[in-house]
């Protein structure tokens, strides 16, 4: 009833209620067996199949305003709309037996406001109008008497879950802790390990290595599915060359594109028209004296540049000021000068030179352009005698020999990327190669620049796993981009054993006024990278990295960090891994695409809740989290009810309805 009221089911149920589809599809719900006009029942309130199938229809309806196509009854039901309807109108349906158990609805001044407050049933004045409001309801297959008991029980259900749930809010200590968790910052320091970290470089692998490598990752190294095409083509460039052209048809062409060969001189103009020669002359002082521009005298005006701007202006298009206008041999203000609007002034820019190609100088242009309108033609009355061709069984190999088509054959894979000038850059003979089978009888098909193409797949080779030798360079490469990785995971994780023992030997110093233990005392890790042999398993050796892992000494500060700021020359995933560290002084291992990040924390920054930032912050934090509390207390008090009161549905009307979608 969107059409019919601007609050109502659609506002005050529907959307409300759509959110908690999910939690009350279906519950309590028990079938009836019988025919009759009505889907379902909630107590004494009964939801008709008229109700059932005008809710579904409004669905579609609201769909098709949406995406400019309207929804079939296929469609409908494969995205469950029916389902979803039927499950909010027993929804609507418990809350009215609610009401109306508890006595709850509004009086008939309420729902009369409601009725002349509702723009669908305006008329051209813009006030209420009984014809209108008659004709809307007739259009949405209800009564006066229907509508207005819809108004009333929309209304007495937002009555109630104003008064189930609105005195539901979020605590003061909930809302200070989600917004300090929002607004905290952190200062951090980072460093990046690379290769160059290492204490001895990646040596290359052997062949051995090369070979396991190759199979344990033959996923990275498996050419996908091949498809050998035979083709046939033509487009215009092809014969464009060969094209004859005659000077009739190259004319026809110069004048179709008289106004590119043919322009008299003109001039970049903008104009301000003003209601007096004196506010003219006012205007002119002040952009000359430059206390604004030209531009700027315009906007005082309420005029855009898009207002102001001429462009490229004639003599004869300025009228009687085109001969001052012209007569400037350089950009500059002139006026007040006349238009047919009042005084103006005018800003000539720009001078554009007078154009004159005649058409014997035009001409090599003229025969590309031409020579290609013929050679679409032509390529246009081809198709038909190659739809002929076929249907008397010629081959692709017979039509090349017969036409002005080429023959090619390719080995095509989605993958691909296709040179330049190549069949394959085409999008639809990329699109028809994916699609065609071994069945498939050939076609003539179009290409997006008047060509055509026939193609017929030859052979799918299914995806299999390339020889060593031809990715050889490959496998290694990747092997050692690996390794290294491996190796660096291990360095960071002993970096990460002398950071933490450093920053706890500080705060022991600070406490206790005592040196903290030397690096050098710091026992290295034993035990390799937590996932490190799976990694590169089976090819790395697997063993244990014990690595003299140094003193970092160009750490990357930042200050203030926050949970969504970013850190430049680093990847989203550092920022994370700084606000899962709960203490100053701890340290972590970021690995992220291949790099491998240190990250350590030196300080946990305040939060004051007392500024204008965070009491906004906190606003928000307090109105979302309340509305999720309302929302959960209103979910749970609408399913109680749907238990309590025994839905039952008929589902052969159901069923009856769906099947007339």
């Amino acid at each position: 009833m969107s059409k019919a009221k601007s609050k109502g089911k659609s506002t005050i149920v529907w959307v409300l209620m759509g959110l908690l589809v999910l939690g009350l599809g279906g519950f309590g719900i028990e079938n009836f067996s019988g025919g009759g006009s009505n889907v379902g029942q909630v107590g004494e309130v009964r939801i008709t199949a008229d109700d059932y199938s005008r809710a579904v229809d409004g669905e579609m309806r609201a769909f098709a305003a949406q995406t400019g196509r309207m929804m079939t009854g296929a469609e409908a039901q494969a995205v469950g709309i029916p389902d979803n309807v039927l499950r909010r109108l027993f929804l609507a349906a418990a809350l009215e037996e609610q009401a109306r158990r508890l006595g709850v609805s509004i009086g008939d001044q309420a729902v009369a406001d409601q009725i002349l407050a509702a723009p669908a049933f305006r008329g051209i004045g813009g006030n209420f109008d009984s014809a209108v409001y008659a004709n809307v309801l007739r259009q949405e297959g209800l009564s006066v008497a229907q509508f207005e008991q819809q108004i009333r029980m929309d209304e007495a259900r937002a009555m109630i879950q104003r008064a189930v749930a609105s005195g539901a809010n979020a605590g003061d200590a909930m809302v200070d802790r989600w917004t300090t968790w929002l607004l905290e910052t952190r200062d951090i320091r980072w460093h990046e390990l690379t290769a160059g970290d290492l204490p001895n470089p990646v040596e290359e692998p052997d062949d051995s290595a090369l070979e396991a490598w190759h199979q344990a990752n033959a996923d990275r190294f498996t050419a996908p599915e091949m498809r050998r095409i035979t083709y046939a083509w033509i487009n215009p460039d092809m014969i464009e060359g060969s094209v004859e052209l005659d000077e009739e048809t190259l004319r026809a062409t110069y004048e179709r594109r008289i106004d590119e060969f043919q322009r008299p001189e003109r001039r970049m103009v903008e104009r301000i028209v003003f209601e007096s020669e004196d506010a003219a002359l006012a205007g002119k002082a002040r952009v000359e004296a430059r206390e604004l521009s030209f531009e700027e005298l315009g906007a005082e005006r309420g005029l855009s540049l898009a207002d102001i701007d001429l462009g490229e202006a004639t003599r004869e298009s300025l009228g009687a000021a085109g001969d001052e206008v012209f007569a400037l041999e350089q950009p500059g203000i002139i006026g007040p000068l006349p238009s047919n609007f009042g005084p103006a002034l005018y800003s000539m820019n720009a001078i554009l030179e007078p154009v004159d190609i005649p058409f014997d100088q035009a001409i090599p242009e003229l025969r590309g352009e031409a020579g290609l309108d013929r050679a679409r033609r032509l390529i246009e009355d081809l198709g038909m005698q190659l739809d002929d061709l076929l249907a008397g069984g010629a081959t692709l190999e017979e039509l090349a020999a017969e036409t002005d088509m080429e023959l090619g054959r390719i080995d095509w894979d989605a993958s691909m990327t296709p040179e330049h000038g190549s069949i394959a850059g085409y999008p639809a003979f990329r699109e028809a190669a994916a699609a065609v089978s071994e069945q498939d009888f050939p076609e003539v098909r179009e290409l997006d620049d008047g060509g055509l193409f026939i193609l017929q797949l030859d052979e799918i080779v299914p995806p299999s796993l390339i020889p060593l030798d031809e990715v050889r360079d490959r496998v290694a490469e990747d092997w050692k981009a690996s390794e290294t990785h491996r190796r660096l995971l291990a360095l960071a994780d002993e970096l990460k054993v002398n950071a933490v023992a450093r920053s706890i030997g500080g705060a022991a110093r600070d406490e206790q006024g005592e040196a903290a233990p030397a690096p050098d005392a710091i026992q290295p890790n034993p035990a390799p990278v937590p996932g490190a042999a799976q990694i590169v398993a089976p090819l790395a050796s697997g063993a244990p990295l014990v690595l003299a892992a140094p003193e970092i000494e160009d750490w990357h500060e930042v200050a203030a960090l926050s949970r969504s700021g970013f850190v430049e020359g680093a990847p989203a995933a550092l920022v994370s891994g700084a606000f899962e560290l709960s203490e100053p002084g701890e340290a972590e291992v970021v690995d992220a695409d291949r790099r491998v990040f240190l990250v350590a924390l030196d300080r946990i920054n305040p939060v004051d809740l007392t500024t204008d930032e965070a009491e906004q912050v906190r606003d928000a934090v307090s109105r979302q989290l309340s509305d999720g509390l309302q929302s959960d207390l209103f979910e749970y008090y609408t399913r109680a009810i749907q238990t309590r009161l025994n839905p039952t549905v008929n589902q052969a009307a159901v069923d009856a309805v769906k099947s007339r979608m």
